[in-house]
């Protein structure tokens, strides 16, 4: 995997793109049966090594080990809570005719 983004990170540099091992996570997916065979060794990146995470969030998106989405429902049903939350309170101060 480490000659891999060795490679990877060579042709970054040859388009003028970085790679910053600060940020970069690894996540191992497979099923859920299947969890416990995964590599758990850190993986190297440029002179950083970096652990295996269960949960990694790009764009918007949770995506977790076992692609079962758990994550981002879980995020995105906590987002709503919020939401519905904050309209109960502002409800409570508007005339009964507006909510």
């Amino acid at each position: 995997m480490s000659v891999c983004i060795d490679n990877l990170i060579s042709w970054m540099m040859v388009n003028r793109l970085q790679i910053n091992p600060a940020t970069t996570e690894v996540l191992w997916c497979s099923s859920a049966h299947r969890q416990h065979q995964m590599p758990s060794d850190p993986v190297r990146v440029g002179n950083t090594s970096v652990l295996s995470v269960s949960v990694v969030h790009d764009l918007g998106v949770y995506l977790d080990a076992d692609l079962s989405m758990r994550a981002h429902i879980t995020a995105t049903v906590r987002t709503c809570f919020v939401a519905l939350r904050q309209i109960r309170s502002v409800c409570r101060s508007l005339t009964q005719m507006l909510c």
